[in-house]
């Protein structure tokens, strides 16, 4: 039997989404919590992996057991044993074959800046105390839904074998004094959303043209981009699926 994960978490005391050596991780968390309610060893897949610091709204990851399960019950049961910046939302059952990361058809995130110091806002937004010229940002932004190829924003040296997302929407809203970025694509490379907002930020200072945004991205080449932004500004906000892998409850 798979069953989906439908969960959130706070990314500040992680390094990521993704197990590593002797550090602590989401993911490894997670399948320590289930191990021990199911009393087996659980791997889980998750549909992506966030980095160090990155926060999500909402995540999906999947797991297998041999018997059926109460979805309801493993889910009090799981927000139990994890500690409180992880929630798990709900466990669906989906089909045998439904896969968290390869059958995502589109994920959104968010990046947050505030302007006006916050301690609130410490860990979940970047303060940058600067003009920003939003409506060139999102002049800028915009170009990015007429290319393919983002090579320019992907962190080097990985391990992937196409840089080409479908970007489907790219825009700077001002939410209750913050400044919010949204976007959503297909799917997203290394360190991609964080290049772009540096690179966005610098457009919004006046540091480099709209030609300038354009020619970062032709050149396919990350130097010329701007700085990744820091991690916890970013939040993982959205992961859509075909509704036909969930057996019972559909996507939320």
């Amino acid at each position: 039997m798979r069953y989906f994960l439908e969960l959130s978490y706070a990314g500040t005391n992680y390094h990521g989404w993704q197990s590593q050596p002797n550090a602590r991780t989401v993911q490894e968390t997670i399948e320590k919590a289930l191990g021990l309610l199911l009393r087996i060893p659980v791997k889980i897949v998750g549909a992506g992996r966030t980095d160090t610091g990155v926060h999500a709204r909402q995540m999906f990851a999947h797991f297998d057991v041999e018997k059926a399960i109460n979805p309801e019950d493993l889910t009090y049961k799981l927000n139990s044993f994890l500690p409180s910046d992880i929630a798990i939302q709900k466990i669906h059952p989906v089909t045998d074959d439904a896969h968290a990361r390869f059958d995502a058809m589109a994920r959104s995130y968010q990046y947050f800046i505030h302007r006006y110091k916050n301690p609130f806002l410490n860990e979940t937004s970047w303060y940058l105390a600067k003009d920003l010229d939003v409506d060139l940002m999102n002049q800028a932004a915009k170009i990015l839904l007429n290319y393919k190829d983002f090579k320019s924003f992907s962190k080097t040296h990985t391990d992937v074998k196409t840089y080409l997302c479908d970007v489907r929407r790219a825009e700077w809203q001002i939410v209750d004094n913050q400044l919010v970025f949204n976007i959503t694509a297909d799917r997203f490379l290394r360190n991609m959303v964080r290049a772009i907002v540096g690179t966005l930020v610098d457009v919004g200072l006046h540091k480099i043209a709209i030609d300038d945004f354009k020619q970062i991205i032709e050149s396919r080449d990350r130097s010329n981009a701007g700085f990744s932004v820091p991690a916890k500004g970013l939040f993982l906000t959205e992961i859509v699926y075909p509704p036909q892998i969930f057996t019972t409850y559909g996507n939320a």
